[in-house]
């Protein structure tokens, strides 16, 4: 139907080249036939048809000159999902009322959404019939009026069926995750390594960072390709038994991620949603035994042990529902895993460990063999009590670092991290002992410095918890790809004291 007049509602498409982030936006004139036969305005909320695939979008108004009579510009988003060529015609129209919207209204008021209620609200969400307004009102209803058991289980299934799955023809299927909220702590390279070594099939899924400095997807992202096809995904743990690839490519649980991105913009991450989002991945992408990594710490996500027991109690119970096996661990979240806080930086920690290296931290080591051998565990390849001795022979061994340059050639081929150009190291003030640091601000500083966008960039601790130090001793170095970056951070970490608090 490309380049042919346009009848009716039809209009001739144009790639505009805007970046919108994450919304579907179509831009048409404002003395438009379309817009002014159907009375169309500034945020409109219009379907756009191509004949194969339909979109939502938001309409954004324009005078004359970008476009001619005839034409519609779309946004990239919108253009890469409607997969069209310039000048194929395109139906528009009002969107369609937003049923779904009812169930989040009455989530509002204190009812409980039913499993078929999140399926049409989800269903509405992965289409992109909800803008971030509704999003929004969504998860904060979820929040204010926390879910029960059986609606965590229900949205949990909704993520699920609205994205696509993988299965796997042999058992178990193992996998790891960390609820996140701890800069470093890049422990799934490792753990991936050391159970496929061990005969495991662990085809990992990451993601990538939302305002953290990295996610695991942008970290491995240095040493390896991670944007594989379900299919190569498959082809990798076919022959290597693991894989670390960015869950994006695939598809799972799609709705997670556009949740996700709203969730972090509003600061809210609700016990209900944590617990949907994280077990809808493990068994959309196939997997029976899972080990769950639960940090606490004052400035970690999860603060405090009754939350961590709350927060472990009801991922049990739900993921008992879906016959996924649970093991779950809570960890120290004082202080930042490793030294390396940023994609490329935390990647040469990876190495070190795997690697053996004398200069490895040793606390990212420890807390790998902790998480790998409780795997090893619960997917019966170890005996109780036994998993993270055979972890540790099979790090030491060097079975391991031979398993993961296995995965990272299968992937596409392995990588050198890159370095960052610009580098300036934070100094104590005065001398005395580390007693606290504020994880969420190191993190805000890694990400000042342009991490993860850069991939080079972040923050290199030299210090932990408990370190005697004196006045002009580096505590940290910031890495970063261009001087004004580096800047941004140093002003922050200037006006946002005490990031380290040393006490006499």
């Amino acid at each position: 139907m490309s380049k042919q007049s346009a009848p009716g509602n039809g209009l001739k498409i144009r790639r505009l080249g805007i970046d919108t982030g994450h919304d579907f936006v179509i831009y048409m004139r404002r003395d438009c036939h379309v817009c002014r036969s159907e009375g169309f305005t500034a945020h409109t909320r219009i379907e756009v048809d191509s004949g194969d695939r339909k979109i939502t979008a938001v309409l954004n108004i324009v005078n004359h000159g970008l476009l001619l009579q005839g034409e519609a510009g779309l946004s990239e988003r919108a253009w890469t999902k409607l997969g069209v060529s310039e000048g194929h015609v395109v139906t528009v129209r009002y969107a369609k009322p937003l049923d779904s919207l009812s169930q989040v209204r009455a989530k509002i008021y204190g009812k409980r959404i039913d499993p078929d209620g999140f399926l049409d609200v989800l269903g509405d969400v992965v289409s992109g019939r909800y803008s971030d307004i509704h999003l929004s009102s969504f998860i904060t209803a979820c929040a204010a009026q926390a879910l029960d058991t059986n609606e965590v289980s229900a949205l949990t299934a909704a993520m699920i069926e609205t994205g696509d799955q993988v299965s796997w023809p042999n058992s178990p299927i193992a996998d790891k995750h960390c609820v996140g909220g701890l800069p470093g702590n890049r422990t799934t390279p490792i753990v991936v390594s050391i159970a496929a070594a061990c005969g495991l099939t662990i085809p990992k899924t990451s993601s990538r960072a939302i305002t953290s400095p990295a996610g695991t997807a942008d970290t491995m992202e240095t040493l390896a390709p991670v944007n594989l096809s379900a299919a190569a995904m498959r082809r990798v743990v076919e022959r290597e038994g693991g894989c670390i690839v960015w869950g994006g490519a695939v598809d799972l649980s799609p709705a997670d991620d556009i949740l996700i991105r709203v969730e972090r913009a509003l600061d809210l991450d609700s016990e209900g949603q944590l617990v949907a989002s994280v077990l809808s991945k493990k068994i959309a992408a196939g997997s029976s035994h899972v080990v769950i990594d639960i940090p606490v710490g004052e400035t970690a996500k999860i603060r405090s042990a009754a939350a961590a027991a709350s927060l472990a109690r009801i991922m049990t119970e739900v993921a008992h529902r879906f016959d996924l096996k649970l093991a779950v661990t809570t960890s120290d979240g004082s202080q930042p895993v490793g030294r390396g806080i940023g994609p490329a930086l935390e990647a040469r920690d990876v190495l070190a460990v795997l690697q053996g290296k004398d200069s490895a931290p040793a606390d990212l080591r420890a807390h790998a063999l902790t998480l790998a051998g409780s795997l090893l565990e619960l997917c019966g390849t170890a005996a109780e009590g036994a998993g993270e001795d055979m972890a540790a022979q099979t790090l030491a061994s060097g079975q391991a670092w031979a398993k993961f340059q296995a995965i990272c050639e299968a992937q596409g081929g392995m990588r050198v991290p890159p370095v960052a150009d610009h580098r300036k190291p934070v100094l104590a003030t005065r001398s005395g002992r580390v007693s606290a640091l504020d994880n969420r601000k190191i993190a805000r500083a890694a990400r000042l410095a342009g991490a993860p966008v850069s991939k080079a960039a972040g923050l290199e601790m030299h210090i932990r918890l408990g370190d005697t130090v004196e006045a002009g001793q580096p505590l940290f170095t910031l890495h970063a790809s261009a001087s004004g970056e580096l800047n941004y951070a140093l002003d922050y970490i200037g006006t946002h004291q005490p990031v380290i608090v040393i006490e006499p």
